[in-house]
């Protein structure tokens, strides 16, 4: 776990391995525990598929991210095609949503799934987010569901994202990201790595990378705590380090972005969501 290869050589296949295989899903991933799984309720949001539900993000993006009709959205690291589905229903059939991933086996899966749907204006591309298959400014808006940490070189994922922006366009990201320092413990676990703990970011530095690309009007739409279970970092970390990790100003945060790229023609709107902050529980004493 090393270089950025190997890191994308685990997260590959542990995706593949969810996309041609039902997971039971729980709270906190499969029964093994080998995911760590922090997502949200899509069910109520027009355009959502079970069958492209995968239970993979740790947020609701296209929630956020004001997508208007007509727009093009693309999604990054779009799995079985969840978010494109819902930023369908809101393009429209003058809009375009291109989904792209680096798993062969999700784009098989999401594009089955796009065709039982009948839709013409929804496509996904194999491609890995630090060199995205997308032209110079081609997107309106931009989103992505807990993939970037899994991304080794974040600050080449992030100028892709400038990059394939129209001027005064602009993204809504959900990703996982720390409060004071990761232990080392879950930092080197593969799998947790594959399931969104160990790549994740102080959030500092996180917003750091997104400031200095040359994004503006950046801020948090949303945060929310995950509690990992005590008898998860139980098998990872010294009783210490679990005492220190559960403090309630340390941990693991989900956090939803957004951020506009400089320029365009069009008065951007000024009026964003609320920030919420919000509690998530991980564990099966509290999760039914």
């Amino acid at each position: 776990m090393e270089t950025p290869n190997e890191i994308k050589k685990v997260v590959r296949e542990k995706y593949a391995k969810l996309a041609v295989k039902e997971q039971p899903k729980s709270c906190c991933g499969s029964p093994t525990g080998e995911y760590a799984n922090f997502n949200e309720d899509y069910s109520n949001l027009e355009g959502y598929n079970a069958d492209a539900d995968l239970g993979l993000g740790c947020g609701l993006p296209t929630e956020f991210a004001q997508i208007k009709e007509g727009d093009t959205v693309v999604d990054l690291g779009s799995g079985a095609g969840n978010d494109c589905f819902v930023a369908r229903q809101v393009v429209g059939e003058k809009g375009k949503v291109i989904g792209v991933d680096m798993t062969p086996e999700m784009i098989d899966k999401a594009r089955i799934n796009a065709a039982k749907l009948n839709f013409n204006n929804v496509e996904f591309r194999l491609g890995e987010i630090e060199n995205l298959p997308i032209a110079e400014g081609e997107a309106d808006v931009v989103v992505s569901n807990c993939v970037l940490n899994l991304v080794p070189d974040k600050v080449k994922a992030v100028a892709e994202t400038f990059r394939i922006l129209k001027p005064g366009g602009h993204f809504s990201i959900s990703d996982i990201v720390t409060k004071a320092e990761l232990p080392a413990g879950l930092r080197k676990e593969a799998s947790m790595y594959a399931g969104c703990v160990s790549g994740a970011l102080p959030i500092e530095e996180y917003m750091g990378i997104i400031n200095s690309t040359g994004f503006e009007a950046v801020q948090i739409q949303k945060e929310r705590k995950i509690n990992l279970p005590k008898e998860t970092l139980e098998k990872y970390l010294s009783e210490k380090e679990v005492e220190e990790f559960m403090k309630e100003d340390a941990g693991i945060f989900s956090i939803t972005v957004y951020a506009q790229k400089p320029g365009g023609n069009t008065e951007q709107s000024t009026e964003q969501k609320n920030e919420s902050t919000e509690e998530a529980c991980c564990g099966p004493t509290c999760c039914s």
